[in-house]
């Protein structure tokens, strides 16, 4: 006698329980007796910060599945992102979850995002045998998986699903493993995001030819600094109205602090605009079905590739080359997704030598990039590596690879081994210092 089958669909964004209802929607998994909604709350403080299931419009979302659990709850009083099992209690745990949630001896199957980390490598770990489906919520998946997975994780991973956000690309995550990608056709996450939309009430109505400014809130990833967010956030502002727009929108993230919006009034004043602050914590791509922006500016927002890929809408980045060079470590798994806009999306301030890069020599640079992030995970890539920047590493394309990572590497672009002393040598450094200040003082 064959035993139940119960899947379970892990969430912590709006976006990806989007993404899964799409998938459901076409039919990209076999039928299974019930089909679980498990909710990561992975905020720094999430006891205020509303979960997943409460956010505006999720009730469009809950018929896709037969109950909605939180992990949360499974494992209060710790934080998902910092709870992870010890391995002699995994068994304990597994048992302890399937009692909790009424799984009894079912057949489980997960679908994870983030899979190189916790919760949802957690979750992988106490189901010990469960086949794993990985999908992608945003453009990480683009990039190297970030951290090597233990091959008990790794070798159970069925697929990857993805959005074709960036058409074309064929995502690097997990291929270690020979893990295949398939897409999640883009009608159907359309369709889903008209019935988000029409849940989502209280929106304002935006003005005609509005541009829609996107913040991130990079200072909580320790990217960027308050005040260079602000600035950032003032030149998104300048930029949308250098090109015509004399109606703003700014939307912020849920978690930024007010003073963000008070530094774009400031300022909005001073050029004689009019700014509207979207207070309501609702998804881009709701703005895109409510009321089409005319712009849609950002730094390196997911949104940015969903409204040019999905909404056909004109986008334009900003400041994606110091932040490529604040990224830190190099192997920061946010490198893909700004290189990506930096090399995909046109300059909202049109500067020369901005263009984008040629489209057939995309996949190329990021599996180059790929390499240089994590060449211990991905050794078998080194010679596409070397072929790229030997034949591209140029002005327009070295912002994205360090010069003392590609000289460690031994790529081309580093420092010729027959010099690499030159760095650590004191008399090198003292009649280079020597030689800029007289450069400097030419100048003057």
């Amino acid at each position: 006698m064959s035993r139940n089958t119960t899947q379970i669909f892990c969430v912590s964004t709006l976006y990806g329980a989007a993404t899964l209802a799409a998938a459901l929607d076409s039919e990209c998994f076999a039928e299974a007796d019930r089909r679980l909604l498990l909710v990561f709350n992975n905020s720094a403080t999430p006891e205020t910060t509303p979960a997943v299931d409460e956010m505006p419009g999720f009730d469009s979302l809950r018929d896709h599945f037969d109950g909605v659990i939180s992990f949360n709850e499974a494992i209060r009083p710790f934080h998902p992102g910092a709870w992870a099992p010890r391995t002699d209690d995994l068994p304990l745990f597994e048992r302890y979850l399937r009692l909790l949630w009424g799984l009894g001896d079912d057949d489980v199957e997960i679908v994870l995002e983030s899979i190189q980390v916790n919760p949802a490598l957690a979750l992988a770990q106490i189901f010990t045998g469960a086949p794993l489906h990985v999908y992608a919520d945003g453009l990480m998946s683009y990039g190297p998986t970030r951290n090597k997975l233990d091959p008990l994780v790794g070798t159970r991973v069925r697929r990857l699903l993805h959005l074709d956000l960036v058409p074309g690309l064929t995502p690097l995550l997990l291929t270690e493993f020979d893990v295949p990608a398939e897409v999640v056709p883009g009608t159907a996450f359309l369709k889903v995001m008209g019935e988000l939309a029409g849940a989502v009430e209280e929106l304002p109505v935006f003005p005609d030819n509005s541009a829609l400014l996107l913040g991130q809130y990079l200072s909580a990833l320790n990217i960027l600094t308050p005040q260079a967010e602000e600035e950032l956030h003032v030149r998104m502002m300048r930029g949308a109205v250098e090109r015509g727009h004399r109606a703003i929108v700014f939307k912020p993230h849920p978690t930024a602090p007010a003073r963000y919006s008070r530094a774009l009034e400031t300022e909005a004043e001073k050029l004689g605009v009019e700014l509207t602050v979207l207070e309501t914590p609702v998804l881009a791509e709701v703005l895109f079905e409510k009321s089409r922006p005319g712009l849609v500016v950002g730094c390196f927002s997911t949104a940015l590739f969903t409204a040019s890929a999905f909404y056909d809408l004109p986008v334009a980045r900003i400041g994606t080359e110091p932040l490529l060079d604040r990224l830190t470590p190099y192997q920061n798994s946010n490198r893909i997704p700004a290189v990506l806009a930096d090399a995909v999306l046109p300059d909202l301030e049109n500067r020369t030598g901005e263009e984008t890069v040629p489209a057939q020599t995309l996949g190329a640079l990021v599996t180059a990039i790929g390499f240089t992030m994590q060449p211990q995970i991905y050794p078998t890539l080194r010679p596409a590596a070397e072929r790229y920047l030997a034949e591209h590493y140029s002005q327009r394309t070295q912002r994205y690879f360090k010069r003392k990572r590609l000289t460690s590497l031994g790529l081309p672009g580093g420092i010729p081994e027959r010099l690499s002393f030159l760095p650590r040598n004191s008399t090198a450094r003292r009649v280079v210092r020597r030689a800029r200040a007289l450069k400097k003082a030419v100048k003057r």
